[in-house]
């Protein structure tokens, strides 16, 4: 059994992003690589084959094609101890993460597909054990990877409006180091062999997605979609680590958006975004159990204490020439980390909130695409609060390179 959950793990890790792809929380700013140039948005803005990982709807407009690309992904985590060291959580740093998206237009009103790629944010890999102090052992760590494939079908209403269903289909893999002392340690664990070190486990499950896009004039277009909580199995090998003993649920999300039209060469897109970590115990439970809280992997057990999450996208394309479409963008979201809960979160530091993005897409004489996009997340720093659990100053920044190639079928 362990055997298989290290292929499984293996597999998951060759198809998805590792947990470092924390961006807006722990989702990606964007899905596809015209919409992380765009500053991530798409809900009323559908490019690619991609589509069906922000609005399924959107994908009965992007016509025959295969999208498939990679980003090079660079996070800089750090913690430190108010009053003490700082610790440096990139031992691993370099992360690819493929994507690739596939749709064909059933007739000229309804369209299948499907978008797969990866999202995740709890990475970090610390060689100098931060939680030295509590007595606890190096390397230290977390890594966990999420895989989204969501088969997608979207029928046109009429010539203005259309409307798509997603299977949410999600696989997860995550893994723990060096934080075993926590089951002796406070109020400690209900499960400490299943706390700490146990390699690599798996969890599977689904959820829907669905959405609606309409034109509503001649330059503006509208967009609604929600993504339902994904249901997933139980961690069993961290059931001592995760509240309701191991459960790890990929919270909902929803959103709205509108894209204008503005010149003919000119489309600007705004997508507002909400998610709902604090819904999903394991994420959301607050991490006071120095103080009386509930055992870690109890129902009620210690989480991360990660608040629900607003993000905002604003992006730009510009048709430079009949082959080169230019793309830049801003997205932003309030860091879901209060100042309580740091001590717990030098595991989970995802504090970035303002990201800058660029992208480009070159048309051959194939009609085929080559997309390129660039992110910035700005360093964000959160100050921990002495007087509740968080004894942490956490910082991060990012970069991110990423291309495709594209298809018209």
């Amino acid at each position: 059994m362990h055997f298989r959950k290290q292929l499984l793990a293996a597999a998951i890790s060759s198809l998805c992003v590792s947990g470092a792809w924390a961006t807006n929380g722990y989702a990606p700013h964007g899905v596809g690589q015209k919409s992380q140039g765009m500053g991530g948005v798409g809900v009323a803005y559908s490019q690619d084959a991609l589509a069906g990982g922000v609005n399924p709807a959107g994908m009965v407009h992007v016509g025959n094609r295969i999208d498939l690309g990679v980003n090079l992904f660079r996070p800089q985590r750090e913690s430190t101890a108010i009053g003490g060291p700082t610790f440096d959580g990139n031992d691993k740093e370099l992360f690819l993460i493929p994507e690739f998206g596939y749709n064909r237009m059933l007739d000229a009103n309804s369209s299948f597909g499907v978008s797969v790629f990866g999202t995740g944010g709890m990475n970090t890999d610390y060689s100098v054990g931060p939680y030295s102090g509590f007595g606890m052992t190096a390397p230290t760590g977390v890594d966990l990877m999420q895989l989204f494939i969501v088969p997608t079908y979207a029928i046109k209403l009429n010539e203005n409006h259309s409307v798509g269903i997603g299977l949410n289909l999600a696989a997860q893999a995550f893994s723990a180091k060096g934080i075993a002392g926590f089951g002796g340690f406070g109020v400690g664990s209900i499960d400490p062999a299943n706390l700490s070190d146990n390699g690599h486990d798996i969890s599977y499950g689904a959820g829907l997605r669905i959405g609606w896009q309409g034109k509503v004039s001649d330059m503006v277009t509208l967009g609604a979609t929600y993504q339902t909580r994904t249901y997933m199995s139980e961690f069993d090998d961290y059931r001592g680590l995760f509240a309701e003993q191991g459960d790890f649920d990929i919270p909902e999300n929803f959103a709205i958006g509108i894209a204008v039209a503005a010149t003919p060469k000119l489309n600007i897109a705004f997508d507002v975004m909400r998610i709902n970590y604090s819904k999903v115990n394991a994420i959301g439970n607050l991490n006071n159990f120095f103080a009386g809280a509930a055992q870690l992997g109890a129902d009620n057990g210690a989480g991360f204490g990660w608040e629900d999450q607003t993000i905002y996208k604003l992006g730009f394309d510009y048709a430079y020439s009949q082959n080169l479409t230019l793309r830049a963008g801003f997205n932003h979201a309030d860091n879901p980390i209060p100042s309580s809960q740091t001590t717990f979160n030098v595991l989970a530091p995802g504090v970035v909130e303002d990201h800058l993005t660029l992208g480009a897409t070159w048309t051959l004489d194939s009609g085929n695409e080559l997309t390129f996009s660039y992110m910035h997340a700005f360093e964000n720093t959160v100050n921990g609060d002495m007087s509740m659990t968080g004894a942490y100053n956490l910082k991060m920044h990012q970069d991110a390179i990423g291309v495709a190639y594209s298809w018209k079928m």
